[in-house]
């Protein structure tokens, strides 16, 4: 049965990185950008990432530009703007497509995983969910994240265990991460 352990990403420099590397660890992966209104995301992220990285906990951060130009610039400038505004400290790979026919191996296996359940209620999830469609229809069957930070759960052993929107409360990511460590 594959897991995320079999899938092999590049770093921000270039270098590839397996991520059985994090074998045993608890796992947060998020696609990012740096000019979304889930931008204040970071500040959560890494708040729980110093909280619990003594526990087994690392967030992996693949920054992505497919949802409205939200994340322009270069890996260096990405990464500068992350660590200035929000102090950021887990490791960020290299800028990616997390859907179409480019589509990053691991991202299409973690949306096979947990696929999209929806935005949740209320005005506002509904307005993305609209924008959402609209950005994401010339992907096609190839749409596999809805939204920039889309975060995946992944237990020790390397298997996908929930999948929170970015309209999904932090705390309630917080709490979920807590129970698995």
């Amino acid at each position: 049965m594959k897991t995320v352990y079999d899938f092999t990403v590049k770093d921000r420099k270039g270098n590839a990185v397996s991520l059985s590397d994090y074998q045993g660890k608890v796992l947060l992966i998020v696609n990012t950008a740096t000019g979304c209104g889930f931008t204040p995301h970071y500040e959560p992220l890494e708040a729980m990432y110093k909280e619990m990285k003594e526990q087994g906990f690392e967030i992996l951060d693949f920054p992505c530009n497919q949802f409205a130009n939200q994340a322009p610039g270069d890996a260096d400038e990405i990464h500068q703007f992350c660590t200035l505004k929000f102090g950021t400290e887990f490791p960020q790979f290299a800028k990616i497509d997390v859907n179409g026919d480019n589509a990053d191996p691991l991202f299409e296996y973690l949306a096979t995983e947990k696929p999209f359940e929806g935005f949740g209620k209320g005005v506002k999830n509904k307005a993305l969910e609209k924008f959402s469609n609209m950005n994401n229809k010339t992907f096609g069957d190839k749409a596999y994240i809805k939204w920039n930070f889309t975060k995946f759960l992944i237990g020790r052993d390397g298997n996908v265990i929930a999948r929170f929107e970015p309209t999904v409360d932090m705390e309630e990511v917080k709490k979920a991460v807590r129970a698995v460590l």
